[in-house]
């Protein structure tokens, strides 16, 4: 049985292996396949039964062409690169990863935020560059330090990632308050208060974005919420990008509405050159990396090794087109 992943890279820059699946069937491996490509796509899988993909798209068209496909694993939970409903019309499970990230991602949401409040990396540099050495007072500091403690985090999403990041947020003596349709009683016993959506904009010093891209919560940072939260607020985001109207949140910035953003990722990935935000005041910007410590990427090689296998034993796992 052959078995193709067609962009292993971000997953395997090399610090992992792939021999699980090699002893699951033919691999082969590319490292990156054009996204925009669907001949290369097509030819790339080729005559493989189990076809393994990160981002890149698999359409009703490809599965037509490579009429071999039996089974699509994807390494991630989001699972929108491939046209599941078509794979269900032809009888193509799809498997994704469904839990793998909880404390890398609340880890590094938090870490957005105390980079927000200390500027830990510019005052790196600037010591570097001698700022220090020819400072004429014993310290020094370039932007304002701000101490969270008695600070309320706002959480938009409060599941596995947004209960693990409300349990740091508390550790730093902050007052947590989530909103999420489903209100869970573990959030609950460690002190995080529901609340409605418009008194978490309403009450949040930090409000942080922890949920799932669905219609109601895209484009919900917006110029209308913005107005909502408080003087000062800072954002964060390390879950979805197009939950955020870049502009509004750019103006925002610039006008000192919002007093800082820390962001994971952004609407277009790679983000463009003309998004707003590179020019923004205040705004902090990593490329979409909260994911990949290699204990988080580990689980997922295993994850999706086990979606493998279920499937060749008959009984696939992990299904999001059942």
């Amino acid at each position: 049985m052959k078995i193709v992943i067609l962009d292993g890279y971000t997953e395997n820059p090399g610090d992992l292996n792939w021999d699980a699946l090699e002893k699951l069937g033919d691999l082969t491996v590319y490292d990156r396949t054009p996204l925009d490509d669907e001949a290369e796509i097509i030819r790339r899988i080729g005559d493989a039964e189990v076809v393994i993909t990160n981002k890149t798209p698999i359409s009703r068209w490809t599965m037509e062409a490579c009429p071999s496909i039996g089974f699509i694993a994807l390494l991630a939970t989001g699972y929108n690169v491939v046209d599941v409903a078509s794979a269900k019309e032809r009888k193509i499970p799809v498997s994704n990863v469904p839990v793998y990230g909880t404390q890398s991602v609340s880890q590094f949401a938090i870490a957005l935020l105390l980079e927000v409040c200390h500027h830990i990396g510019h005052h790196d540099r600037t010591v570097h560059e001698g700022k220090w050495e020819n400072c004429p007072d014993w310290c020094y500091w370039d932007y304002p330090l701000i101490e969270l403690a008695g600070k309320t985090y706002g959480l938009l999403g409060c599941g596995n990632i947004g209960i693990h990041t409300a349990a740091i947020a508390t550790a730093l003596g902050m007052h947590v308050i989530a909103y999420d349709a489903k209100q869970r009683e573990d959030a609950e016993a460690m002190g995080v208060e529901y609340v409605t959506l418009n008194d978490l904009f309403a009450r949040s010093d930090v409000l942080g974005l922890q949920m799932p891209l669905f219609p109601f919560n895209t484009g919900i940072i917006n110029r209308e919420n913005i107005a909502k939260m408080k003087d000062g607020v800072i954002i964060i985001n390390n879950s979805r990008g197009q939950m955020v109207v870049e502009q509004d949140l750019a103006d925002a910035l610039n006008s000192g509405k919002v007093a800082a953003a820390g962001l994971d990722v952004v609407s277009t990935e790679p983000i463009r050159g003309d998004n707003p935000l590179l020019k923004a005041k205040n705004c902090i910007i990593t490329p979409h990396m909260s994911w990949g410590a290699k204990e988080s990427r580990q689980r997922i090689m295993d994850c999706t090794v086990d979606n493998v296998r279920a499937y060749l034993q008959g009984a696939p796992i992990n299904v999001v087109n059942p």
